[in-house]
Formats: C-alpha cells, sequence, structure tokens
C-alpha cells in the first residue's frame, strides 16, 4: 500500500521480520546539538554548573538510552549491541554543545535509531542539568550522519 516496511498492506504497524537478512556489521553516527547561552558554556566549561559534570552525566545518559530503544520505539528490535559511544564537545560558535553518538552492533537489522535516541537523551540530560541556569536552551539538528551494512550499505551525509 504505502511501500513503507512498518506498514502492513492495510495500513496497520508492524514489526518487521528481519529472520531473512543476512547477520553483519552494522554501525551508524548520530549527531545533533544543544544551543545555550554564552554565559552557561562557560560556567559548564569552568566546572561550575550547579549539577556537577554536564558533559560526562549526558555521554552516560546516552550510552544508556541506545540499550532501551527497542523499549522506547514500539517497532525497534531488540539489539546486542557491540559498542555505544557518545562525545559531547563544547561549541563557542553555536554556543553551545555538539552531540555526537556512533553505535555498532552485528545482526540482522540497523543502529541507526539507537545512535538517535542516543543523542536524543544525551541533549535531553544537557538541558535538564542545565535548565537552573537558562531557560531559552534549544535542541535541535538532530538526524544520522553515516551508517554501514546491511543491504544497503554504506551511506555518509
Amino acid at each position: 500500500m504505502t511501500g513503507l516496511s512498518h506498514l502492513d498492506e492495510s495500513g496497520r504497524a508492524r514489526m518487521v521480520d528481519v529472520g531473512d537478512k543476512a547477520v553483519t556489521r552494522r554501525e551508524a553516527e548520530a549527531a545533533g546539538v544543544l544551543r545555550c547561552a554564552a554565559e552557561t558554556l562557560a560556567l559548564v566549561q569552568a566546572g561550575a554548573a550547579p549539577k556537577g559534570n554536564v558533559i560526562a552525566t549526558a555521554e552516560l545518559a546516552g550510552v544508556m538510552a541506545a540499550k532501551q530503544t527497542a523499549a522506547l520505539i514500539p517497532l525497534c528490535h531488540p539489539l546486542p549491541l557491540s559498542q555505544v559511544v557518545v562525545e559531547i564537545t563544547p561549541d563557542q560558535n553555536l554556543p553551545g554543545f555538539a552531540v555526537q553518538a556512533r553505535v555498532r552492533t552485528t545482526g540482522q537489522t540497523g543502529v541507526e535509531m539507537e545512535a538517535l535516541t542516543a543523542v536524543s537523551v544525551a541533549c535531553l540530560t544537557l538541558f535538564d542539568m542545565l535548565k537552573a541556569v537558562d531557560k531559552g536552551m534549544e535542541i535541535g539538528a538532530i538526524r544520522v550522519t553515516a551508517k554501514s551494512g546491511g543491504r544497503s550499505g554504506a551511506w555518509a551525509g
């Protein structure tokens, strides 16, 4: 009907059967940003944020979130992740933080959703930990930046 793999002929949502797909090494990268006031960024860089080391906490939250993606997104398959790396970099030009995640598995389906979830939750954690000092923060530009493995092969955007 629609050509979308998560819909059946009647348009009902369904989990895709990946049982016949080849097991391959799969990797996905995602990125996003949290924009904040320059003063907020300076506070974090000085190690003076009221809630402590916000970058380390948000990176850990991103890793934990990637491992819970199937519990959060209804049609995602639970996957054995072999690696999740979340890196948050202060960026004076935003001002704010650049957030990147890389996720790997060996399996029958990709890890794009896990990478996106890691970035999203890392950004939300930064927001949560800094909201007391900056009410005008903005989360955005969350996207898949690269993927490899599977039938469609490698892609980078």
